[in-house]
């Protein structure tokens, strides 16, 4: 059976030691390190800021550092002991002070890099673990592969061709303190070196530079320049992701560098120079004899001890601790995510209010707005909204053009209030609403193969949809029960949703009915007996974008029209919705109603809704839960409000519910000049435009 994750446990085998409620630190860096009590679950005091009355079990040191000596002298002060911290082997996706830890190392007896004294960790990796504890650990090497993460996830894959065969030497940057108390030095480097070159005579040496020489905020141990004269030598200089480089590498030749670890989890041969702390344990051929306190193991018991039982992990979206499996899976989604597009983007086009936004969807990429075509980089991507047409400059030398909209799980609040979005749609085949060309989500609907995993996880993700009562922009705050329909309660009610006729998804999605009152008299003339029920388009309703032709006359084709009122709730309440291309028809089908097209939205065509335009490319039929899992899991992409990185649509619902609660009734007095300056700007552009 294998060990089911579960919650750190501060309980370490052999060494028992539970951790306080309040700590000391004796540097304000580590008293503001915010998610230091987070990880460690204790509260962290400054040595100067101590309460009186109460008490503190251990002084913090950061591992072996000069300021370590300092937390001696303090504990020596305070008759406490030292619980040594250190990033974890699992920390971050941006580096250094760029971002805080997600896992920190917590010791009693030493720090994991200290070879010549014992630590947690290795009492750890001596302990006996049962065999779903070693399961667990062979489904976390499988995990870590197949989420190609390692301890710092910003750099992209290297992107040249690898000079094969080859074997990887990690240099490592100067004053590592790890060389020091890995007993070994800067001759270290040189010796291995030697050693790869010649152990490894019939292959090229490739030899990685660490991120921070990379960065320019440290120096490496080799001349680059030097070794350049060497043919068999390549020099990555580059700010590159580790992974390629070990997945492809014939061994991997450390001094103390986690390189060598990660190596082991790959599989490969491992060479130290040093005596880190996977070293010693009969899994690396070690230059160094190994201390005695250590002694042959598997790799399981290792890589348990190293990445489950060792280390602390922090949820960067709920900030609570988490498994280490869990926090594979967000790193994983954020390397994937960074690297969908090239390094170098250029776009064009877009407001002050967008721009922001923008920026944190193609995080992993440099972003440039409104280059002038000389210096716009070569053979680039280039990003515009909607269906706007590229400037020529770009459409002669962009190597694609990505078009953005709004994805269907969007917001508390109107694009038009200039409510940032969660989701978008990147898409660089067409526009999802688009009818004229295949987008995108029409490939994939079209062509995608569910397994029963994905399709479990869209029937969840729709189920809540509902239950919650969420839609795209989730605003309107009134209520209306059928019964208020009087005596046609117990008749049709359909919903017609109003649409803002300028839209692109009314003048790409539609043909001959393509404005709401012409809808509605269609409607009406289907349906004499029903109740029809119209609901204006929220942005039209606020003033900010211009009501549709002859919409006043809309009152004289419906029963009702309703304004304020929250559209999860109206779905509810009617049996029918009859639309052009609103998504609102889209989340009728969410909730098992009737759908009839009078356009072609995205979501007609798959035998889902009843269609008054054909549409024969869309040759599919499809299930509800394969539409819903390629139009909010597939499609899509998600940034949360927490992190302003990207996640799932499962964590947007939750913030999006956590945003609703938290949302005043009234909107606050900048939002309402905010709307004033929108319709005086709107009503400009309608004069100058006729």
């Amino acid at each position: 059976m294998i060990e089911q994750p579960h919650k750190h446990s501060c309980q370490l085998p052999n060494n028992p030691i539970t951790y306080p409620s309040a700590v000391i630190a004796c540097s304000l860096t580590l008293a503001k390190l915010p998610s230091l009590p987070l990880l460690l679950g204790v509260s962290v005091c400054h040595h100067r800021l101590l309460s009186a009355g109460k008490s503190y079990s251990h002084v913090l040191a950061w591992g072996r550092k000069p300021s370590a000596g300092y937390a001696h002298k303090i504990a020596k002060q305070k008759n406490l002991p030292v619980l040594y911290i250190e990033d974890g082997f699992l920390r971050s996706v941006e580096p250094g002070k760029q971002a805080m830890p997600l896992s920190l190392v917590a010791d009693n007896l030493g720090i994991y890099y200290d070879a010549n004294g014992p630590s947690s960790l290795e009492v750890l990796i001596k302990a006996d673990y049962q065999a779903g504890q070693i399961q667990r650990a062979q489904a976390l090497i499988s995990l870590w592969r197949s989420a190609r993460v390692s301890k710092y996830n910003f750099a992209r894959d290297y992107p040249r061709p690898l000079p094969k065969p080859y074997v990887l030497v990690a240099d490592q940057a100067n004053g590592d303190l790890s060389i020091q108390y890995g007993q070994a030095n800067a001759q270290s480097f040189q010796t291995m070196l030697d050693a790869a070159l010649a152990e490894y005579p019939n292959c090229n040496v490739l030899l990685k530079v660490h991120p921070d020489v990379v960065l320019g905020a440290k120096s490496g141990h080799f001349d680059v320049e030097a070794l350049a004269k060497n043919p068999r030598i390549k020099v990555c200089s580059d700010a590159v992701h580790p992974v390629s480089l070990i997945e492809q590498a014939e061994a991997v030749y450390c001094v103390t560098s986690q390189m060598g670890f990660e190596a082991l989890l790959w599989g490969k041969p491992v060479r130290t120079f040093g005596m880190p702390f996977y070293a010693g344990w009969g899994l690396t051929h070690d230059h160094l004899p190994r201390p005695e306190r250590r002694h042959p193991v598997a790799l399981e018991p290792l890589v348990y001890a190293a990445l489950i039982a060792y280390p602390h992990y922090m949820d960067p979206e709920t900030l609570e601790s988490c498994t280490v499996e869990r926090l594979i899976e967000w790193l994983g989604l954020q390397r994937r995510m960074r690297g969908r597009f090239p390094a170098i983007l250029e776009a064009s086009g877009f407001s002050l209010y967008k721009k922001p936004f923008v920026r944190r969807f193609f995080q992993g990429s440099t972003l440039y707005f409104d280059r002038k075509p000389a210096h716009r980089a070569a053979d680039s991507a280039s990003i515009v909204w909607g269906n706007k047409p590229a400037p020529a400059e770009v459409l002669a030398s962009a190597r694609a053009i990505i078009r953005l909209e709004d994805g269907f799980i969007r917001s508390v609040g109107l694009g038009a209030d200039l409510i940032a979005p969660q989701s978008l749609a990147m898409d660089s085949q067409g526009m999802y609403y688009d009818a004229r060309h295949v987008s995108g989500l029409e490939y994939l609907l079209q062509n995608t193969c569910y397994n029963e995993a994905l399709l479990e996880r869209a029937k969840l993700l729709r189920t809540r949809l509902v239950t919650e009562g969420l839609s795209k922009y989730n605003v309107g705050s009134g209520t209306w029960y059928r019964t208020q329909a009087g005596r046609w309660a117990s008749g049709t009610l359909i919903l017609v949703p109003g649409q803002v006729e300028s839209d692109a998804s009314v003048i790409f999605g539609t043909q001959g009915i393509a404005t709401n009152l012409a809808l509605l008299q269609a409607v009406r003339a289907a349906n004499p007996n029903a109740y029809l029920i119209y609901k204006p388009h929220p942005d039209v309703v606020a003033g900010l974008r211009q009501p549709g032709s002859g919409e006043a006359d809309v009152r004289l084709f419906c029963d009702r029209i309703l304004v304020d009122i929250d559209m999860a709730h109206l779905l509810e309440q009617v049996d029918e919705v009859h639309t052009l291309t609103s998504l609102t028809g889209f989340e009728a089908l969410l909730r098992g109603k009737k759908v009839v097209c009078y356009g072609l939205p995205f979501y007609a065509g798959w035998g889902l809704t009843e269609d008054k335009l054909p549409l024969p490319r869309r040759s599919r039929k499809l299930s509800l839960d394969e539409l819903v899992a390629a139009a909010l899991i597939l499609y899509p992409t998600y940034i949360s409000r927490t992190t302003r990185k990207f996640t799932t649509p499962e964590r947007v619902l939750d913030e999006l519910l956590l945003r609703r609660e938290q949302t005043a009734v009234r909107l606050p007095w900048w939002r309402v000049l905010l709307r004033y300056y929108l319709k005086l700007e709107a009503r400009v552009m309608r004069f100058f435009n006729g």
